[in-house]
Formats: C-alpha cells, sequence, structure tokens
C-alpha cells in the first residue's frame, strides 16, 4: 500500500465499503452519501474495541451528544468500522496514530481548577464539558484544585514542568494571571514561559461589572432624554427614546443579566478571533487540538518589585466600581448596579499624567517629553500600606531588555475619568474594551477618557459590548510600546486617591479609597509598564 495514505475495504453498520485515509490526514467513505472527516479539526482520537475501530469525533451538529449541551452546533459522535482482517487493523491503527501523533498535541496536561470562582460551577463544566472531550483525545491530566488567592502562582513556581506538555486553567482569568507570574519568577523562567497555557472559561470577574454599568447607562440615558425633550416639547423624539432604551434594556436582560460576564478575556479573544462561541467545549478543542500563539507579557515596575500582566491595567472610573463596590457587598450583586449608578452621577476625575511610546502612526498624541525612570525605582518606605520586599530578587524575570532612555516618549496630563491599557481585545465576555488589539504585535492599545459630559459618557457605556465606545469624540485611542502612569488625587477633593487595578490584581490603593489600610502590592505611585513581545505561548484556535 501507498506509504503516505491507506485504502482498504471495512465493515461499517454490516455493509463493506472503501474507506481511504488520504496524505492531507482526510478519513473519506460512502455510506449512503459522501462522508468526510478531517482529522486534524474532527477527530478526538480512536479506540480499539475487539475487531472494531471507534473514532471518536466533533462534527457539525446533526444526531449525536452536544458537547456540553450548548456548542454553537458542534456534537462528539462516534464512527465505527471493523477491518477485514487483524493486519488491515493493525495498519489502520498505525496509520492514524501517526497522523494524530504528527499534529503535534499535547498528551499530559496539568490542569487548575477554582471551585470556588464565579457561581461555584468550575466542578460541574469540567466534568460534563471538558473531561470527556479530553478522554475521548486520550489526553492524561493531573487535576489541581486551588484552595486560596495566589494557590496556583505558588504550585506553578515548583511544578516539575518536564512532567506536562500544558497548563490549563479552569477558571476565570484570574488563575491565568497567577501561572503566568509563577513561571516568571522561577530560576528557570525563560523554558518555563515557553510552556503552553490554555484557559477554559469557568470564572466570575469584572465584564459583569461593565453589563451592570451598561444596563444602568441606557436608563440613566432616558431619564435625562426625557426631562431634556420635555422642556424643548419634541414628544416624537421622547417616543422613540423609550422605543430604543425599552428594547435595548429587553435584550440585555433576555442575554441573561444575572448570569453575565464572567471575567474570561483571555479565551473569549482567542475563540472570537475564529468566530466561535466562548463555551468551555470550544475552549477544550483548542487545546486539544493544540494550536499555539505567541502572546505579549507587560512587566508592571515599581522600584523592585514586579507585576506581570497578560491582560489589562485601570485607573479610574471601573477599577473605583469595581473595588470599592465591595462595601456593599451585603446588597449581593446589586450592589454593583447601586455603586455604578453613584460613580456615573458622582463622576470623579483624577489629576495625573501619563507617558508613553507610541507605535507607528500614533506620533501625534500628546506633547513630546523626556524618560524620566529614576523615582520608578525608588521603593516609598514611609507607606505603610505598600509591601516591602525582603530583598531584591536573585533570580526570575525581570523585564524585557530595552533601552527606554534612548525612545521617543510622548505625554498626556490629567484630569481623567479613565485610563486602560489592554493586552488583547475583549476584557470579559460583553467587553471588547480594545477592539484593535493583538495578542502578540509588541504594542499594548491605551484608552483614554479625559473631560467627558455625563451624558456622553453614559451613550458611551452603551457601546463597550462592540468596540463602538473607541469612536467618541472623548475617547482617545492609541498603541503603545512602554507606559509610565503617574497617578493624582480627585479634583473635587485632594484627600481622596485612586485604585490602580491589573488583571484583577489590586496593585495599589490610594488614601481615602475603601481598605486603604490593607497591604498591596505597590504604592498608589509612579509606576511603569513595558512590553516583551511573544514571551508567553497559549493554546489556539489556530
Amino acid at each position: 500500500m501507498d506509504q503516505e495514505k491507506l485504502s482498504d475495504r471495512v465493515l461499517i453498520n454490516g455493509t463493506v465499503v472503501r474507506v481511504t485515509l488520504t496524505a492531507d490526514g482526510k478519513l473519506q467513505w460512502t455510506e449512503g452519501f459522501q462522508r468526510t472527516l478531517t482529522l486534524e479539526k474532527e477527530v478526538l482520537g480512536f479506540a480499539v474495541d475487539s475487531n472494531k475501530i471507534k473514532i471518536r469525533a466533533v462534527i457539525e451538529k446533526e444526531n449525536g451528544i452536544c458537547c456540553g449541551g450548548s456548542t454553537g452546533g458542534l456534537v462528539r459522535k462516534d464512527f465505527v468500522f471493523e477491518p477485514l482482517s487483524q493486519e488491515s487493523q493493525r495498519l489502520w491503527c498505525q496509520k492514524l496514530r501517526e497522523y494524530l501523533d504528527s499534529l503535534g498535541r499535547p498528551k499530559r496536561l496539568f490542569i487548575f481548577m477554582n471551585p470556588f470562582g464565579g457561581k461555584k460551577t468550575a466542578s460541574k463544566i469540567f466534568l460534563d464539558n471538558v473531561k470527556p472531550l479530553l478522554e475521548d483525545a486520550d489526553i492524561q491530566f493531573t487535576l489541581e484544585e486551588t484552595t486560596r488567592q495566589l494557590y496556583a502562582k505558588d504550585v506553578a513556581k515548583r511544578l516539575d514542568l518536564s512532567k506536562y506538555d500544558g497548563i490549563v486553567c479552569v477558571s476565570g482569568d484570574g488563575i491565568l494571571v497567577e501561572v503566568v507570574n509563577g513561571l516568571l519568577e522561577r530560576e528557570d523562567w525563560s523554558a518555563a514561559i515557553k510552556m503552553p497555557l490554555g484557559v477554559i472559561p469557568a470564572g466570575f470577574f469584572p465584564s459583569y461589572l461593565i453589563l451592570c454599568i451598561k444596563f444602568m447607562a441606557m436608563n440613566i440615558f432616558y431619564i435625562l432624554a426625557m426631562v431634556t425633550t420635555i422642556a424643548r416639547g419634541n414628544w416624537k423624539f421622547l417616543l422613540w427614546t423609550d422605543i430604543l432604551v425599552t428594547s435595548s434594556n429587553t435584550l440585555i436582560c433576555d442575554q441573561g443579566f444575572m448570569d453575565a460576564g464572567t471575567g474570561n478575556g483571555m479565551v473569549k479573544s482567542l475563540l472570537d478571533s475564529v468566530g466561535e462561541p466562548c463555551k468551555a467545549s470550544n475552549a477544550t478543542l483548542a487545546i486539544i487540538r493544540g494550536h499555539k500563539h505567541s502572546l505579549d507579557v507587560a512587566t508592571i515596575l515599581q522600584g523592585e518589585t514586579r507585576f506581570y500582566s497578560v491582560l489589562m491595567l485601570a485607573w479610574g472610573l471601573v477599577a473605583d466600581i469595581d473595588i470599592e463596590s465591595e462595601k456593599y457587598r451585603w446588597m449581593g450583586s446589586a450592589r454593583i448596579d447601586f455603586y455604578a449608578l453613584q460613580r456615573i452621577l458622582r463622576l470623579r476625575q483624577y489629576n495625573g499624567r501619563v507617558s508613553f511610546v507610541p507605535a507607528p502612526g500614533f506620533e501625534d498624541y500628546g506633547e513630546p517629553t523626556r524618560y524620566n525612570g529614576k523615582s520608578i525605582n525608588e521603593k516609598d518606605v514611609s507607606n505603610p500600606s505598600q509591601e516591602q520586599p525582603i530583598k531584591a530578587r536573585q533570580y526570575g524575570y525581570q523585564g524585557p531588555a530595552v533601552s527606554l532612555e534612548n525612545l521617543g516618549w510622548r505625554t498626556i496630563n490629567g484630569p481623567f475619568v479613565s485610563v486602560w491599557l489592554h493586552n488583547v481585545p475583549w476584557g470579559g465576555e460583553d467587553t471588547m474594551a480594545a477592539p484593535d488589539a493583538k495578542f502578540s504585535d509588541g504594542y499594548l492599545d491605551l484608552i483614554l477618557i479625559r473631560d467627558c459630559p455625563k451624558l456622553d459618557l453614559l451613550k458611551l457605556m452603551t457601546q463597550l459590548s462592540n468596540g463602538g465606545h473607541i469612536k467618541s469624540n472623548y475617547v482617545q485611542y492609541l498603541k503603545v510600546k512602554a507606559f509610565i502612569l503617574e497617578p493624582g488625587t480627585c479634583t473635587h477633593d485632594p484627600t481622596r486617591e485612586g485604585i490602580i487595578d491589573s488583571d484583577g490584581e489590586v496593585l495599589a490603593r490610594g488614601k481615602g479609597t475603601y481598605l486603604c489600610d490593607q497591604k498591596t502590592l505597590m504604592a498608589y505611585d509612579k509606576l511603569q509598564i513595558t512590553l516583551d513581545q511573544g514571551l508567553a505561548t497559549l493554546f489556539s484556535p489556530v
């Protein structure tokens, strides 16, 4: 037989038919109609049962068992055929195994699962959606449940990586961030960070907050529009506004107001890039297929303290609502609605300055300035809320080797309503914060909102789900290679400062903020962000 393909007669459903395995990995046969299975995309694995070979596949929906019940049209299905001799069966198994092995798929995975995050459904999601697919693909795995904050980081720092082909996080984005930080704090960080990382959605983070803001924004917009319209006597406009807002609120509720917004920005960005839904089964299939994509990693530096970010940094409106709403936790999920309303109606602006190295094409933003990183490398030992390192780190990733002094820096002065830096397009399943962001382009997307009227801000917030907010005249959207944040006080209250949040971690709490006496990783002071292009590796759909 041909070395590059196999064609033989086998028994399928009691009928002898010819099955062909082509050199490019397609199984073809006629079963009343021409059937084709693509090994790379559709075949998970196979098993031998006596004289039969069972092909385990995921195909477009017809008759079968849905992968987790809702998968965007994919179902699990077994195809069984019986070779007519033992030699034929041996050859089929050999050729199938050789081709599947040539795809570079993972065979051993270390899986973190956060059983306490979100609605505490990670265990069910794993058992119902993830485990069956891994078993079909003959992937061995070690499952580790996280028991506390930073648990995954500590495990990643000491894990024997030689035993695994990848690390998977069944959680929101938070566990992924912990794993990245753990790998980069290892002595062998340069090899460790090459370990492919996968994310399967099962968490609950700030994108729920964004949906609440949009929901409240539509209603507040309606109230303000109604008052203005009545004053002007434009009743037709009032009727149109009522229809628009009612329809928008219905849409938000129909999409699952209480269920929305797990903080799955990374996996949403990966799956959306190929038009797939953000489902656990789709994410699992991307891991099984073994395709990989490089990912930029940002180093946030203040003194000798470093935090490695793969998602975003926020200062201003969103960070305030997310963190300070905790004081109303007794209200349940309504606390976010309540506090979002407060923060938008009693809008804060912060003094401060941002400096950056613009990407090509964005050199006209801001004013020219010089790099001055000296104060970033000095600790504020007088600040009791800042954790002090025991000693300088002796090993681990120190950040990208780049001469910042020789780059073309620009600066923009506040006051600011919001400052966002994003590494990937989606901040959550419902929040396309940075529609032009790329995984490994070597740039962060910077979204600035300075002086913005409340009505325009409310309209802007309703467009976060499709990225339309960046078209607002009150938003500055650009790409940067390096960034310095110098946060200041509130414009209306110089005794109050703000909160700096990165990837769900509170980096700094300024004076007057909620729980400002708690220890944080950094001080509410100047910090620097540099980017290492393609440092990490993700399992990707393509």
